[in-house]
């Protein structure tokens, strides 16, 4: 059985959805089911069958993943917690809209607020990706400081914009930002020995200056939620210090749009914390295999299905 005072809950962004998503969780477990169906009446549209059923092109709209994931990741801590009981994990982190569902999961959101939240923001970075044209490129085995260069170098030649977006995992980083940037710095990266370096099929420029132009407009939306004390802390992916006020939560999400997730350095924090098990609740298992490269001794569970909560349950 999992101890809380050593356990993490994770909660996976946008990459981690597929067309079935849940389906297999709310026909067994009544409590994900009124997850799925509170989400249906809070947004008025049947978000259930988008993500049971797709079609794939709908879900992976960025204005529809981002609550469809949200909604898949807190069915699956509803069916959880109906198997182990009203479990309360020690910390909480999220990668990138994940850090909402984690807000969320540990009380500090309503359902319903965090649900119109992702919702919002899905929209407003759907709109930056018309208002201003990026893209984001994974690069893999380049070190984090020779990615910093090459994007600067980059930004340079092309008198444009390009960041490291995603410090995952040792080897796995993503870059971020206006097109031709981000084409010279997938060309210096793969002349840096990069082992693979290659544009991914996103149309928008995430965590990079693109999102600028709906920051103040995100601004809005977040200022209008209510924000509560944690049950537990969430580990913010822009500053990596445990956010434990509503001030320290606005900052932290008006500062995502545009910050770079610092992945890697998270799950560092939280081992330095002492924690020993890590619980990713949603669909696939993208944080628990980054979580194994980062350090192969942690205890990661992804529980995204009915067999995978049950031996959880039963561990």
């Amino acid at each position: 059985m999992l101890a809380p005072g050593t356990t993490v809950f994770l909660f996976p962004g946008q990459g981690s959805q597929f067309v079935g998503m849940g389906r297999e969780l709310a026909e067994s477990s009544p409590a994900a089911k009124r997850v799925f169906k509170s989400a249906d009446r809070l947004l008025g549209i049947d978000l259930s069958a988008l993500c049971w059923h797709g079609p794939a092109d709908e879900l992976i709209d960025t204005h529809n993943t981002q609550p469809a994931l949200y909604a898949c990741s807190l069915a699956t801590l509803a069916a959880l917690r109906a198997d182990v009981g009203d479990f309360t994990p020690a910390f909480a982190a999220g990668h990138s809209l994940g850090e909402i569902t984690a807000l969320a999961a540990v009380g500090a959101l309503s359902f319903e607020d965090g649900l119109r939240l992702v919702r919002e923001r899905g929209r407003l970075m759907k709109l930056a990706g018309e208002r201003q044209t990026g893209g984001m490129a994974a690069i893999i085995r380049l070190e984090r400081e020779q990615l910093v260069e090459i994007c600067a170098q980059a930004s340079e030649e092309s008198g444009l914009q390009v960041q490291v977006a995603n410090d995952n995992c040792p080897g796995q980083l993503v870059v971020s930002g206006h097109v031709p940037a981000l084409e010279k710095a997938i060309e210096l990266a793969g002349a840096a020995g990069a082992r693979r370096a290659m544009r991914l099929p996103i149309s928008i420029a995430a965590h990079s200056p693109l999102m600028e132009c709906v920051v103040a407009e995100y601004r809005d939306a977040v200022q209008g939620r209510h924000f509560s004390t944690p049950d537990a802390p969430v580990i913010a992916n822009a500053t990596v210090e445990p956010m434990l006020t509503a001030e320290a939560m606005r900052a932290e999400l008006n500062a995502q749009l545009t910050a770079p997730v610092r992945w890697r350095e998270s799950m560092l924090r939280l081992l330095s914390e002492g924690m020993t098990d890590f619980v990713e609740l949603g669909p696939k298992d993208v944080l628990t295999g980054l979580l194994r490269r980062i350090e192969r001794s942690a205890n990661a569970h992804a529980v995204g299905t009915p067999e995978a909560i049950a031996a959880l349950a039963s561990a």
